[in-house]
């Protein structure tokens, strides 16, 4: 994104860049997070799965630890960033869900993950997948995000995404539309100054 927007005479929003940045995701998860806890001083997020290939995890890293949030990162060893910072690391749900107010999933690309860091789907799940058994190690009122598309019954079970109750999935789709319409009339209206 840094490389376009220095060969091109036009503002660049970055719209998601490999596997560096993902920002107006980390900005719809943090509107989603506020709209529902108005803070994020004393909030615990886990965010679970494969950290390393996903720039949702780190725009969101950067973000909510900037706002006050602490971080538990979870997943399989060889899929957690050596040189990831201001995070708490765990390759256990049980303990990386501990105490937290919010579980954030992140899709896996199975081409990347298969076989190559777990022998195969039905154990990434059993190991790493959210259900309601393993949701109950966070804070009883706790509620479950996902930046999709979701791979269901490999990193979240249906049932539980699908949980208006507990499931924050539908606003994130809702906050997404919002906030990167916000993004453009920023630009659009600023065009003079950005331009």
């Amino acid at each position: 994104c840094n490389l376009l927007s220095q060969k091109v005479n036009c503002v660049v929003l970055n719209a998601g860049d490999g596997r560096r940045e993902h920002p107006t995701q980390a900005l719809l998860d943090a509107l989603t997070i506020k709209k529902r806890f108005r803070e994020f001083k004393r909030l615990k997020i886990a965010i679970c799965g494969d950290i390393l290939h996903s720039r949702v995890a780190r725009s969101n890293i950067e973000i909510l630890t900037k706002l006050g949030s602490k971080i538990n990162v979870v997943g399989p060893k060889s899929l957690i960033p050596k040189d990831i910072k201001k995070v708490s690391i765990f390759n256990d749900m049980k303990k990386g869900l501990n105490n937290c107010d919010i579980v954030m999933m992140l899709r896996i690309q199975k081409e990347r993950i298969i076989k190559k860091h777990v022998p195969n789907e039905k154990i990434y799940f059993e190991k790493y997948g959210l259900n309601y058994k393993k949701l109950a190690y966070a804070k009883k009122n706790a509620f479950v995000m996902h930046p999709g598309p979701m791979n269901r019954e490999v990193e979240i079970e249906s049932k539980l995404a699908d949980d208006i109750t507990r499931s924050l999935i539908q606003e994130q789709v809702t906050m997404g539309v919002a906030i990167r319409m916000a993004c453009l009339e920023i630009l659009i209206n600023n065009r003079d100054k950005y331009g």
